[in-house]
């Protein structure tokens, strides 16, 4: 053989060896690729499964029945007793100087143990013992009786009825008020105050006639519930909060607006900007806006606080699932400026941290961000050249972990983060807001789906208002029952 062949030979042999290894390493390539995705996989799935109420913003209905670990108030554990403390007015009842009935309890014993008769012995005392309760509840038929006059001249005149005495039967402001009482208040749906109104008063009610007590209350609180509206525009601080509905089967949405005074609730087909512009507060709204992180919030141009209980529960979630320290260290720093603030505020009556105090928490603040980064390193872009079957790279942005998003935005919005640091009139949560919706939601848990567009804009008008009276402290029965003499209670 001579070397000329040799070589074609080694060469034809060469190639063939680097083709294989070619194949082989696109193999592999793909391969590599195939675990990668399948462990982003695994990683989404097993994230999906971890989250519950304590660690995310899911609710505790969505915990299920096979609960990993009961939700914790983030709240620290005071040195208190329980029970009530030491200055606490109590609310146990005390005996009433003039009783509204009084039943004597006569000796049924006609003899002494001695023999003696106590039949004519004069009574020197009595022990006396009261029971509070309420008298059997009844209904009462008040008839108007309008006179009427002939004058000489033939002319009849007749007496004018009471401005809401308008039909020859009809019940009364008291029975109506209960009415929008139970439903707006302790959310009993239609047919269950049909009963309830039967089982106490046993009188048959209509749904009609309930429906048009609801329908005429709606109309009464117009005026009051733009004037609730403007009260939220005009306020330094409000809260936000949105979420879902059912009208007639399909999606709503329910927003709130809250203040420490007012609140104020509209349902619209959708959830973002669109609604809110629509329900007109936030674009007219110059004060500080509390919110979770929705996106739709910070496309109107006011001050914006972010809700840190969100924070506090994404914190847990980092901690957990990414093994990550720095999640749990950055959760401690905000609930000691948290406590430090309220301590200023209800101890030292101050209005502001000191500045060497504020500077202090905003360079731990932000060497903890470092610290995060640190732990989540930016994802590294693949090569160009370099393609696989089975996952292509896509064009756009590399796709960032949670806990490298969740920093992102500690980092972005960190002003809006430690508002409440630095004004004390902002909130560290938006549990206000939180609360008023949480109501809401109940609300559908209880009485189910609204029928109509028209029947979830009767009830948040009318819940708007019973909240509002709840926060300046005046009792719900009463700010309903003085609607129908033209009285409005609430400060508005």
């Amino acid at each position: 053989m001579d070397r000329a062949h040799a070589e074609n030979i080694y060469n034809s042999g060469k190639e063939a060896v680097i083709s294989k290894l070619l194949e082989l390493s696109s193999e592999i390539e793909e391969v590599e690729q195939t675990i990668l995705a399948l462990e982003d996989r695994i990683q989404k799935l097993e994230n999906i499964i971890v989250k519950d109420s304590h660690n995310s913003s899911k609710p505790p209905s969505s915990d299920g029945f096979k609960k990993k670990k009961r939700t914790k108030s983030q709240r620290k554990k005071s040195n208190r007793n329980p029970g009530g403390q030491k200055g606490h007015k109590g609310y146990t009842l005390e005996m009433v100087d003039n009783p509204d009935h009084i039943e004597k309890c006569k000796i049924e014993k006609e003899n002494c143990h001695c023999g003696r008769s106590l039949k004519d012995k004069e009574v020197v005392g009595y022990e006396k013992r009261q029971v509070f309760d309420i008298p059997e509840p009844r209904i009462e038929v008040t008839e108007y009786q309008a006179e009427i006059k002939d004058c000489d001249c033939g002319a009849r005149h007749v007496a004018s009825f009471p401005d809401d005495v308008k039909a020859p039967v009809q019940y009364g402001g008291r029975i109506k008020s209960q009415v929008i009482y139970f439903m707006n208040y302790q959310f009993i749906p239609y047919e269950r105050m049909c009963e309830i109104i039967y089982d106490i008063y046993g009188r048959n009610i209509s749904l009609g006639t309930i429906f048009n007590y609801n329908y005429s209350c709606y109309n009464l609180l117009e005026e009051p519930e733009e004037k609730i509206k403007n009260h939220i525009i005009q306020s330094k601080v409000a809260g936000f909060d949105e979420s879902g509905s059912s009208v007639n089967g399909k999606n709503f949405w329910l927003h709130s607006s809250s203040t420490e005074e007012y609140t104020y609730y509209a349902c619209h087909k959708k959830r973002g900007k669109e609604a809110m512009d629509a329900i007109g507060i936030l674009p007219n709204f110059d004060g500080r806006a509390v919110h979770d992180h929705w996106k739709s919030y910070f496309t109107f141009p006011c001050d914006h606080a972010l809700c840190n209980s969100h924070h506090l529960r994404e914190f847990d979630y980092i901690d957990e699932q990414y093994d990550q320290s720095w999640a749990g260290t950055m959760k401690k720093l905000l609930l000691e400026i948290k406590d430090t603030v309220d301590t200023a505020k209800l101890q030292f009556n101050c209005k502001s941290l000191e500045d060497s105090v504020l500077e202090g928490f905003e360079k731990r603040y932000q060497a903890l961000l470092l610290e995060g980064y640190e732990a989540n390193p930016p994802p590294k872009v693949e090569n160009e050249n370099r393609r696989s079957a089975v996952v292509e790279k896509k064009r756009g942005r590399v796709k960032k972990s949670e806990p490298l998003n969740f920093l992102g935005r500690l980092k972005d919005y960190s002003k809006e983060t430690l508002a409440f640091m630095y004004d004390f009139d902002v909130p560290f949560d938006n549990n206000l807001s939180e609360r008023d919706i949480r109501m809401m939601k109940l609300r559908l848990k209880i009485s189910g789906t609204f029928r109509n567009k028209l029947g979830a804009d009767m009830f948040c008008r009318i819940r708007g208002y019973i909240s509002t009276a709840k926060k300046q402290g005046i009792n719900v029965l009463d700010a309903i029952e003085d609607l129908w003499a033209g009285n409005i209670l609430v400060n508005v």
